[in-house]
């Protein structure tokens, strides 16, 4: 059993929000959206422009967007739930942003994500130098919209 869980996440458009709160409810867990101190627009979320700044930022590997607002007990939580849309195969570096801010050692941070239609692609590798000492997990690809129980029985059958 989790002795005290975070869902962490971000969420460009919406859709990542609303599986994130379903997912800390089901796992009862805390809730944190991760910010983006300049707010995306959806100019800047045009993957098919090239210069558009989700593009910009997801060439270069060393992006570190900067996040607003900050977990101030991050001590007390040893899994966190780390959810985000998929990205070009990988995690939106804002993730890492997040990672980097705290000291993830000893915690297991399981992502979940959605996706357009592509896997988790490389997110395993892209997050787990951001967060040294910690263990990054690939959990699951939570697209449309999962019941409470379905996230429950997900949750439960993870060896936490």
């Amino acid at each position: 059993m989790i002795s005290k869980a975070l869902v962490a996440y971000f969420s460009a458009s919406g859709v990542t929000a609303k599986v994130a709160s379903k997912l800390a409810e089901a796992a009862g867990a805390d809730l944190f959206e991760i910010k983006p101190e300049v707010p995306y627009t959806k100019e800047d979320l045009n993957w098919q422009d090239k210069n558009s700044r989700s593009s910009v930022e997801m060439r270069d590997t060393s992006s570190r967007p900067a996040v607003t607002g900050k977990v101030e007990n991050m001590g007390d939580y040893d899994v966190i739930f780390l959810g985000f849309p998929i990205w070009w195969y990988v995690a939106p570096h804002i993730t890492n942003s997040f990672l980097e801010e705290y000291d993830m050692s000893g915690k297991k941070i399981i992502l979940f994500a959605t996706s357009g239609g592509s896997g988790f692609g490389k997110s395993v590798a892209g997050l787990q130098d951001s967060c040294p000492g910690a263990t990054v997990m690939e959990g699951k690809i939570l697209n449309g919209s999962p019941s409470i129980d379905a996230l429950k029985e997900w949750v439960d059958s993870l060896t936490l």
